[in-house]
């Protein structure tokens, strides 16, 4: 099937997808911020450079959009057009999530997954929950959290 939109009008409409300060990322922030949380933003000096780092716990957040880092969710689909460099660029995505992972873990740091999809659409979860979880996690001593849409 081929594209609903001319190429430059979909080259315009990629480029103004944001890789910081997304949506799902500034509402996590805020609320966790109204909790009395307090973090570092995209934190350069850490691999994966998480959206939020919390020292104090040592902790971090990532909140992934379900498009971006294949999640195997309804947010999900396949693109159409140029099936094999989506392949790629969302494996690649992959690859880098799996080793940043590794590499936190071996530096001591937890790591909290915020899925997209525990956000918005069908199978969002009411933020309150959400920010709970993350909370009561962050308060504890486990290493992983992984929050997703039903």
């Amino acid at each position: 099937m081929a594209d609903v939109v001319d190429p430059a009008t979909r080259s315009r409409m990629m480029s103004g997808i944001r890789g910081k300060d997304t949506q799902p990322e500034m509402l996590i922030r805020r609320a966790l911020h109204a909790r009395g949380f307090r973090y570092r933003l995209h934190c350069k000096d850490l691999p994966g450079k998480p959206d939020l780092c919390l020292p104090k716990y040592r902790a971090v957040i990532f909140v992934h959009g379900c498009f971006w880092h294949g999640h195997d969710c309804h947010l999900f689909k396949w693109p159409k057009t140029r099936p094999e460099f989506w392949r790629e660029k969302i494996g690649r995505n992959r690859e880098v999530d799996a080793l940043a992972e590794a590499a936190l873990g071996q530096q001591g740091w937890r790591q909290a997954d915020i899925w997209e999809c525990a956000l918005k659409g069908r199978g969002r979860m009411p933020l309150e929950d959400v920010i709970s979880n993350c909370a009561d996690w962050l308060r504890s001593d486990r290493h992983r959290l992984n929050i997703r849409g039903a």
